[in-house]
């Protein structure tokens, strides 16, 4: 990831390239599903502290898949707002079955 990518389908194809194994998806998958579990909470007990929580979850979980599992760095330091916009475009996709949590 030397050259500085241009389009988001290009980081796509790149960011699912990052994310090749089962754990990793697997992560990614748990950390989204905490985040909505999350605002879920927040909206029906209307207890807006734990908002805090969706960082943690959302990265925490993506972040030690990274380290752990995959072992490249997070796609988040150079290109947040399309890292973001991946993580919640592949949990979609794991979840209707358009992508595989195998990776292949």
């Amino acid at each position: 990831m030397s050259e500085r990518i241009k389009t988001y389908h290009e980081f796509y194809e790149f960011y699912l390239g990052e994310h090749k194994k089962l754990g990793t998806r697997i992560f990614h998958f748990l950390g989204i599903l905490s985040v909505f579990l999350v605002i879920g909470f927040v909206i029906y007990t209307e207890k807006e502290r734990f908002l805090w929580y969706i960082p943690i979850f959302g990265y925490g979980f993506a972040w030690l898949s990274h380290a752990f599992i995959e072992r490249n760095k997070p796609a988040t330091f150079k290109y947040p707002l399309w890292s973001l916009g991946s993580d919640f475009k592949l949990f979609f996709e794991l979840l209707i079955g358009k992508q595989k949590f195998n990776g292949k």
